[in-house]
């Protein structure tokens, strides 16, 4: 019998500007009220930790993290950040950006594609007393020019962003703790899970290409596709492609039901090529084609 699944990963809330701005710069306990809470699948994070203890599950890696330390996430790998209890309390920044906003000033550089956020890459450098210190500087000095009105703000905090990820490449990273071996099928599990469902709601301003099948995960996941089929397959009692298949079919109900969009848009944001690709993969799961779908619903 397959075994449950536990719930996903909970990660910390993607922060973004209010309005949708391009950075947002807070420090831990503004964070932790819900200051700038709300969803992005765009941005990325640089965190900033001087107090207090907290476990990090980023992609298939572990970490403890009880010391001053960098850290950096991307919100296409599934990652959970969970404080340890009775711990000091929890002091320092987090920066949310997206990004274009980065990007001019590390001359056309991914960051997705960057040693900092690649998921088989190091999220986490720990810190001796001179760059915490170095670093505290300037994520103090983000916080204030963010709260600021000057009309440049947006060149000073991306230069000094620019200046924290610079320092971090000369940091050496921190290695990560083995995984339990015998929830190695559930760890799996769960982030195949949560990076599938990161990936919705399609929206037309948000244009990431889906990942549509499982060398896909696997890929992003820094693991052998054989892993990960028989890891999901032990663990739900399905394959991986059944899980793909039908969340593609819920978003793409969705978005037929919900929305005036054409069915060639509908399967242009889905990661379709062709249209007819969508007609065959909707009615192969539906037993309807996506007119008739819309028509009925």
């Amino acid at each position: 019998m397959p075994k449950a699944l536990a719930p996903p990963p909970v990660s910390i809330a993607p922060l973004a500007a209010a309005g949708g701005g391009e950075i947002t710069v807070l420090t831990m306990p503004e964070a932790e009220c819900g200051m700038g809470q709300y969803d992005r699948r765009d941005v990325f994070k640089c965190v900033l930790v001087l107090a207090g203890a907290n476990e990090l599950h980023y992609a298939t890696h572990s970490y403890h993290i009880d010391q001053p330390a960098l850290v950096f996430t991307n919100r296409l790998v599934p990652f959970a950040w969970e404080p340890v209890a009775d711990s000091p309390a929890q002091d320092g920044y987090i920066c949310a950006f997206t990004e274009p906003f980065l990007q001019s000033a590390m001359r056309g550089v991914s960051l997705k594609e960057s040693v900092l956020y690649r998921v088989d890459g190091n999220p986490v450098y720990y810190l001796d007393d001179e760059q915490r210190r170095y670093l505290r500087e300037v994520f103090a000095r983000m916080r204030r020019d963010f709260d600021s009105a000057y009309e440049h703000k947006d060149d000073l905090l991306r230069n000094q962003l620019s200046l924290v990820v610079h320092e971090a490449a000369r940091l050496q990273p921190a290695s990560p703790y083995p995984a339990v071996a015998t929830k190695a099928a559930e760890r799996i599990t769960n982030l195949f899970m949560s990076l599938l469902e990161i990936q919705f709601p399609v929206t037309k301003h948000y244009h990431e290409p889906l990942l549509k099948n499982a060398q896909d995960f696997a890929d992003r996941l820094a693991i052998h596709v054989n892993s990960l089929n028989r890891s999901v397959k032990e663990v739900t009692g399905k394959p991986t492609t059944a899980h793909i298949a039908e969340r593609l079919t819920s978003e793409a109900k969705l978005l037929l039901h919900h929305t005036n969009w054409s069915v060639g848009d509908i399967a242009d944001r889905l990661g379709f090529e062709y249209v007819t690709y969508f007609h065959r993969f909707f009615k192969q799961h539906t037993g309807l084609t996506p007119l008739a779908f819309r028509q009925a619903a």
